[in-house]
């Protein structure tokens, strides 16, 4: 007898409204519209605050450490229940945010802090089969329930695009239009042997 396949893992990175949720939740629709069992984990940010954790500028080491361990246990936990796992903060995306809040505040990131959470992104980015990063337009305006402050929104992007490429992973970058938006769901419907 052979082993069932094993899950299709999909994560996204990117500054703070950029679409990621929404595209995100598009790739969840269509890949269910086509008979594939997907689910999307998300929501990490609202439940770190929760527990008293800083995020957005305040973001610290351990906000980080939890984000991401927690990110990548559920996205675990979900590959018994789905075919897909589509990561809505994908593991590279809290420690850009703490690079990012770093710089903004004017501090330095620790070496051995740095050192320590770059492995442990490396070690849990491995298992995406996709990974999509967006790009920023700071022409579009920002709306919902974000903290609007542009220059920690523009250092989160520019963090996200240089962490991944000092760690070296593979990633598609989606920008803010409608044909770039359409590919990434091919991508990920081909990706998920849906299409």
């Amino acid at each position: 007898m052979n082993p069932a396949p094993a899950p299709v893992r999909i994560g996204i990175v990117g500054t703070y409204a950029t679409g990621k949720t929404t595209l995100m939740r598009r790739i969840e629709m269509e890949l269910r519209a086509l008979g594939t069992p997907a689910l999307r984990v998300g929501g990490l940010g609202k439940r770190a605050a929760f527990l008293g954790l800083p995020k957005m500028a305040r973001h610290t080491a351990l906000s980080s450490e939890w984000i991401t361990t927690a990110g990548a246990a559920e996205e675990l936990a979900t590959t018994v229940r789905a075919n897909v796992v589509l990561a809505d903060c994908a593991a590279p995306a809290a420690l850009a945010y703490y690079t990012a809040a770093l710089e903004h505040r004017g501090e330095k990131l620790p070496p051995e802090t740095g050192h320590r959470l770059r492995s442990l992104v490396t070690a849990l980015s491995t298992p995406y089969d996709l990974l999509l990063a967006t790009v920023l337009d700071p022409a579009e305006p920002l709306t919902g329930t974000h903290d609007h402050d542009p220059a920690f929104r523009r250092l989160v992007d520019e963090h996200t695009h240089q962490l991944l490429g000092e760690l070296n992973l593979g990633h598609v970058l989606v920008a803010n239009d409608d044909t770039s938006r359409a590919d990434a769901i091919r991508l990920a419907l081909t990706v998920s042997g849906a299409a």
